[in-house]
Formats: structure tokens, sequence, C-alpha cells
């Protein structure tokens, strides 16, 4: 058996080439060929891959037309495979191109389902064959449903994300890095981050903690209107000593506040199509042994383990659930605790291999 995969950048920088890259050495561990074409921006990696498509990270202009362009070089590059698998949405057009009567994947993380109808006519339309001509695995329920919602007949099937445990189990001292109860949020400022909500959770929670904190890494999005709206409700709410955008951190910091703070919380909040697709910063934070606390109605639910490993609240009620559930934590750290040991052993069982477990079970039927 023999896998063709079309893959972003294998940079591990975000969650598109963290999927990717985990997916095609997990496949190789197993001794499955694999035939890699992959951004043109990629890094070299420890396996072949032929850096032959456009750029999603940042995104190239006219990404559709410029893999399209590509066919002839893909179909020729793909010509031995048995299963062809996109793991990224933006590829599927170009890999459903190629598959002919071949099996073939797409893996679906989240929005980017939503390509049939965030594009126009007629690139909306294709994106819609490729993913009824395609198997989805997507990376959690809501993700799936939405899959489902666009397309009533898509082969849709969840796979959850997997973690590299291992990573966070020693984080880097940092004696000085956690003076008070601190509250964590990583993955920048956005709307469906829910960063403004939890901006706003923060002034009710520092009524009953005074000294509390809160840290906002990631993206911060200097140029954006949403991020002049956070700033402007720091300050109208008197937080600009308790809530920090910290911005881009390097991976040693992200793990040391990982595993120093009190939750991490992702208080993702759907942005019209735009929705948090599964929520793997709150599934390292549970490796790291702090309890957290996500939204439903998304992805993000798919990360927890309700009352064990931290709390999930309603986006519909975020404004007064957000805080509750803050205070819960904040306020019993034997809770926190608790919840936190119990997101480290369910790490342990959310590893990449048993993602690529799955996946490889899904190939082999898809042959059969």
């Amino acid at each position: 058996m023999r896998i063709g995969l079309l893959a972003p950048d294998l940079s591990a920088n975000h969650g598109w080439a963290t999927y990717s890259l985990n997916l095609i050495r997990q496949l190789r561990a197993r001794g499955i060929q694999t035939t890699v074409l992959c951004a043109r921006n990629s890094p070299p990696v420890d396996f072949d891959a032929l850096p032959l498509l456009p750029a999603v990270r940042p995104p190239e202009r006219h990404i559709f037309l410029k893999s399209l362009l590509q066919t002839s070089a893909a179909r020729r590059a793909m010509a031995s495979c048995d299963i062809l698998h996109a793991t990224i949405e933006p590829y599927a057009v170009l890999a459903a191109a190629i598959a002919g009567a071949r099996p073939l994947f797409v893996t679906a993380h989240g929005s980017y389902v939503n390509l049939p109808r965030l594009r126009r006519f007629p690139v909306g339309r294709a994106y819609r064959w490729a993913f009824s001509r395609a198997q989805l695995l997507c990376v959690s329920r809501y993700t799936a449903r939405m899959a489902r919602e666009i397309l009533p007949e898509a082969r849709a099937q969840v796979i959850n994300n997997g973690v590299d445990a291992t990573r966070f189990l020693n984080p880097p001292a940092s004696p000085a890095l956690k003076e008070a109860p601190t509250v964590v949020a990583a993955g920048g400022v956005k709307p469906r981050k829910g960063t403004l909500e939890l901006v706003e959770a923060m002034a009710h929670v520092r009524r009953r903690i005074p000294d509390a904190r809160c840290l906002v890494l990631g993206d911060p999005q200097e140029s954006s209107a949403y991020t002049a709206r956070v700033r402007r409700r720091i300050a109208e709410l008197a937080l600009q000593e308790s809530v920090s955008l910290l911005g881009f951190v390097d991976d040693a910091l992200l793990r040391a506040w990982l595993a120093a703070a009190d939750v991490v919380a992702l208080p993702a909040v759907n942005d019209g199509l735009w929705f948090e697709g599964f929520g793997l910063v709150l599934v390292e934070a549970g490796a790291s042994g702090t309890a957290v606390i996500g939204t439903d109605d998304c992805g993000v639910a798919d990360a927890i383990d309700h009352g064990e490993t931290g709390l999930v609240v309603s986006q519909r009620h975020i404004a007064r659930e957000l805080p509750r559930a803050l205070l819960t934590l904040l306020e019993d750290p034997a809770l926190a605790a608790r919840m936190g040991a119990a997101g480290k052993r369910r790490a342990q069982q959310r590893t990449w291999a048993a993602v690529a477990d799955q996946v490889v079970q899904r190939y082999k039927s898809s042959l059969a």
C-alpha cells in the first residue's frame, strides 16, 4: 500500500502542519510507503517530500488556480499510489482531480470544510465536488456536523487530533514565571478564540480574586479592528495590569506557561462560518497537567472531558458561564489539580500513533 499525500509546509508551526507532519511520520514508522507533495515554503524534513504546491501559511494569492496548474506534475508523481489523501482542505480539488478511480481522503480540520459556501462559483462548486468524492476525516464531531450540513451525503468520519504528550512532560523551569492566579489563552487575538469574552470574564473574576491575571499568547493581530476593540475594552475595564497580550512566544515559554497556569482557556465563539475545529492547545495543556475551559457548539468540546479534565461552557450563555467556570477552578486549586492530573492521563491516550491507527484502518477498508 502506497499513500500519496498532499500536505502544507511540514514545519509544525501551525495546526495543519502539525497534523500532516505527525501523520506522515506515523505512516512511515509502520512501514507504509508514502509519496508526499508539500507546499513550496516547506523546510527540509527527514523523508522525501516534493515542494510543489502553493503555500497556505502565509497564504499565496490564487492558491486554487496555482494548485490546479500542478495537476500534470502531481498526477505523474502520484501515479504509483493506491490511495490519495489531502491532509488539508485547500488541496482537496487537486487531489480529486488526480485521484481517478482510486480512494480519496480529505482531512477536514474546521472552518475550511465550509469552502463550498465560502468560495464563489465555480470554485465553491469544485470544492463541493471534491468533498463529495472523498472520505472526510473530521477532527471533531462539530466539523463532521458542518460537513453533513453542507453535504448531506458526505462520508464524514471523526478522528480527533493527537498530541505528543512527551513534549510537555518536563516543561522548562521558570521560577519567576507566575506570581498570582493565572489564566492562559493561546492562539492569538481573534473573534473565534473568544478573546473579548475572556477579557470581560476577567473583570468579573477580579472582583473576587483581585490579583488574578490573564495572559493571551499568539498572534496579536495588531492591525485588526478586533484587536483594537479588545485593547479598548481592557482599558475601559481597568484591566491593563491584569490582562496582557503577549504576542508570539517561543516553544519553551509556551510549554512553561501551559504548565504554570492555573487554567488554560479557549472560550471559542463561532464567527459566522468560522469556528474552532478542535482545540489542540487544551489537550497540550492537559498533557502539561493543567485544567482547561472551553465552549460547546464547536470542535473545542472534543478536546475536553467535561467535569474530568476541565469544564465546557455554553457559547450562548458565555457571559454568565465563563466567569463562573474560571472562578470554580481558580478558587478550588484541589479541583483544578485533579482535573489537570486527569488531563495528563487522557493525553497519554490521545497520541498521534492512535490517530494513525484509525487512519490506516480507513485506508485498508477503502481498498477492501
